[in-house]
């Protein structure tokens, strides 16, 4: 019997209790199917809580929900909620008399010999008792949806910041993007007279900074914000809430009192007087009307604890395509900054080769005219005396140089014909592009 694995499950939606005996390695979801066939809830819309408010993890046994050794094994319990229901309204019928105590609280005056009344005030006692334990362990229910509650919340806060981050970043890329796209096109336009230009490529500038602007759309986030900063405030006053504490005092002390009652009842002597039972039939009707008015307050304050978890569950998808919108915004403008930065350099990588093709030219051209002036001026004397005519004459190594002036011209012409080739085949490329 002490291997027996039992597990207590709390209906929070009816308050009521059913157990479960467990078999050896039973799964979850198999615990799960028994209890909706007890419940009339679907696997798909149950919710199983434990005292801390972690919700049961599906990939491990059903042994999950029974606590190890002994003590305390048959007072644990399992909080079953159904997660298509936010308003717990009751009715909640209070557990049901025995037949000797109905008998006295139909007619509390009637005398019965004081051995009889022990009895039946024994019950009555247990009953007091047994009201005050059903409202406890529902308000442990109440206790870990609240902190379940809390557990959303903390991971509502955590995507909030991302959000809020990603948002930041994304502004100050977009800002970034602005100016320096701004600059670009400026620094374009004063160049296009004179430099390299291409109605392509500006068309495509002009296009990314409108995108950017659309991009902007992504970050605006504010809607979101206010939704989740509103719903920050309810759950801190529900926090606040005196509901969110024990109400149980005015049962505990009419508990008390039953058991004194029960006490004095039971040092008197067993002859054979006769007794009634007012005194221990108004701690019941007490005890009953304080059950009803503290579990309608705990079911109306479990209400809205669901109520706040639910825009919780609500707002996590719309959190999370925010932030996928925010994330695809941010490499579209990441991308459009790359590729106008490598356009630049594209751009300079034509001016260069223009510029050096230019200075190849003009070098080549320096040396045609100098070398030949070189080779046919005639040499002048340090003397008074004229050079002899024929010293004028070009003689045949001064021929050998001009020869190879003329080839070494020949080939700067053509390197400069392939380079304005590539240079025409870059601009087109770059215009199609």
């Amino acid at each position: 019997v002490l291997f027996l694995q039992v597990v207590h499950i709390l209906n929070m939606t009816s308050a009521k209790i059913v157990s479960f005996l467990l078999h050896p390695e039973e799964s979850l979801h198999s615990l799960q199917n028994r209890i909706e066939v007890e419940t009339r809830i679907s696997t798909g819309n149950q919710e199983l809580l434990l005292e801390t408010g972690i919700c049961l993890d599906p990939r491990k046994p059903a042994s999950q929900c029974v606590i190890d050794g002994v003590r305390g094994w048959d007072s644990y319990m399992v909080y079953l909620f159904d997660k298509s229901k936010t308003v717990y309204d009751g009715p909640f019928a209070s557990r049901s008399l025995s037949d000797c105590v109905n008998y006295i609280v139909q007619d509390s005056k009637i005398q019965l010999p004081i051995p009889q009344l022990r009895k039946v005030w024994a019950e009555a006692v247990h009953y007091v008792i047994g009201l005050k334990e059903d409202y406890s362990r529902l308000f442990q229910g109440q206790r870990a949806a609240m902190l379940s509650l809390l557990r959303y919340n903390a991971n509502l806060i955590k995507m909030k910041n991302n959000m809020v981050s990603a948002s930041q970043q994304l502004k100050a890329k977009l800002e970034f993007f602005h100016q320096s796209i701004r600059l670009d096109l400026e620094r374009y336009s004063d160049q296009m007279a004179y430099g390299i230009s291409s109605e392509k490529m500006l068309k495509a500038w002009k296009e990314m900074e409108e995108k950017a602007s659309q991009c902007a759309q992504a970050e605006d986030i504010g809607y979101l914000d206010e939704q989740i900063m509103a719903l920050h405030t309810e759950i801190v006053e529900l926090q606040k809430s005196p509901y969110a504490r024990r109400q149980g005092e005015v049962m505990e002390s009419l508990e008390q009192r039953a058991i004194d009652l029960y006490k004095q009842l039971k040092t008197r002597p067993p002859d054979h007087a006769y007794s009634d039972s007012t005194d221990m039939v108004k701690i019941i009707v007490q005890t009953v009307q304080s059950q009803d008015r503290v579990l309608k307050e705990l079911f109306g304050h479990l209400s809205k604890l669901l109520g706040c978890k639910q825009k919780i569950i609500d707002l996590l998808p719309e959190i999370e395509v925010a932030l996928n919108n925010i994330k695809e915004a941010d490499n579209s403008v990441m991308q459009m900054q790359g590729k106008r930065q490598r356009e630049i350099w594209h751009l300079l990588k034509i001016a260069c080769t223009q510029s050096s093709s230019r200075s190849l030219v003009s070098s080549s051209l320096e040396g045609t005219a100098s070398t030949p002036a070189a080779t046919w001026l005639p040499q002048s004397s340090s003397g008074n005396t004229a050079p002899h005519p024929l010293s004028s004459l070009a003689a045949p190594e001064d021929g050998e140089n001009f020869a190879d002036v003329i080839r070494e011209n020949l080939n700067y012409l053509e390197l400069f014909s392939s380079i304005l080739q590539e240079v025409r085949q870059e601009q087109s490329s770059m215009m199609v592009s």
